[in-house]
């Protein structure tokens, strides 16, 4: 039985990794931090199957020691301050855990065990202002916030303990991958947890930043098995893992709300858009300029042919059906909130 650390475990990805690993008779162990209120997040619904861990980021000691008890095969490294918009109110927060956080891992799995297979979580977010498009592996990187930054030093660091070290680790740079785990925070979950509410009747519009903001989205169950792929290889090498289509933040809200049976058209730009409801003529989309980037991001889209050929992968959700699905869930836990609330 192979065993895997994963930290970040109770996020959206952890949490589709883990059932991915048990599925596969993976024993897996999983870190968490601690907190005053445990919080197995995401992963709620398979804790009892889970050896859980108790370290940090930004502790090397700890990680040593957890590397100790797990005494791991492979090591998902999934574990970042990740929500972009807080990295430029937390830079030094988000410097500390994604970026040294990383050498911190990779120096405890040389101590420990450098035989231990290593997967760590990169972004599309390093390409930033893109210097070519679709971007692939070859792509230069040109972040534009803390949080890409802090993610360029992470992936280096992993190229660099491959190339020094000679450990196998691989750095898979993830473009937007979604689903009914996300946070609230990030900008879909935003927009399919307020159309449900719109649809439900418990609030009357949805407030966005820029809606010309373009990105590759797909959903974090097809992703994870891409990275679990990557550390099966005979040699270890870096992957762009995207659907190689790009949408706005329009096209996603406007897909939202028609999965929810509503038909919203949008006029004006800028500051003065709005996407009004074609049969109330209710204006159901703002756009609030507190949500802005101090530096956008203006396009995403990867190229995943070298993922497809080497590894073998292939997505299987397809867009509509990743916002279909984002969509009927939050409908669904917006209606048990809904009855929990009559009960009081």
């Amino acid at each position: 039985m192979k065993k895997a650390l994963i930290t970040g475990i109770n996020g959206q990805d952890g949490s589709f990794l883990s059932e991915l690993l048990l599925e596969k008779g993976y024993e897996v162990y999983g870190i968490l931090r601690r907190k005053s209120v445990v919080d197995y997040g995401n992963v709620t619904h398979i804790k009892d199957k889970i050896h859980f861990i108790y370290a940090d980021m930004t502790d090397v000691v700890s990680l040593i020691k957890a590397l100790n008890i797990a005494q791991p095969d492979e090591v998902y490294n999934l574990a970042a301050q990740s929500f972009v918009a807080t990295s430029w109110d937390q830079p030094i927060a988000t410097a500390e855990i994604d970026a040294v956080g990383v050498t911190n891992i990779l120096e405890a799995i040389r101590v420990v065990n450098p035989k231990c297979r290593y997967y760590q979580a990169s972004t599309s977010e390093m390409f930033g202002k893109v210097q070519a498009i679709p971007q692939d592996e070859n792509t230069p990187f040109y972040p534009r916030s803390p949080y890409g930054v802090a993610k360029l030093y992470g992936h280096w660091i992993t190229k660099n303990y491959r190339e020094s070290f000679g450990l196998f680790t691989c750095s898979g740079i993830l473009f937007n991958h979604e689903g009914e785990r996300r946070g609230k925070e990030f900008v879909t979950r935003k927009i399919t947890d307020t159309v449900a509410r719109i649809k439900l009747g418990l609030v009357d519009h949805l407030e966005l930043g820029n809606m010309d903001a373009k990105r590759d989205w797909g959903h974090s169950k097809d992703y994870v098995r891409a990275m679990w792929l990557m550390l099966q290889q005979d040699e270890p090498d870096d992957y762009v893992v995207a659907t190689g289509e790009t949408r706005s933040v329009r096209d996603f809200a406007k897909t939202a709300f028609d999965k929810a049976g509503i038909k919203v058209e949008f006029s004006g730009s800028g500051v003065d858009e709005i996407g009004t409801d074609v049969n109330s003529g209710k204006v159901l989309v703002r756009v609030n300029p507190k949500f802005f980037r101090p530096a956008e991001v203006e396009m995403l889209v990867g190229n995943p042919k070298k993922a497809e050929e080497k590894l073998g992968w292939k997505r299987e959700i397809s867009f509509d059906q990743m916002v279909e699905r984002m969509v009927a869930t939050d409908i669904t836990l917006v209606k048990q909130e809904m009855r929990y609330a009559s009960q009081l």
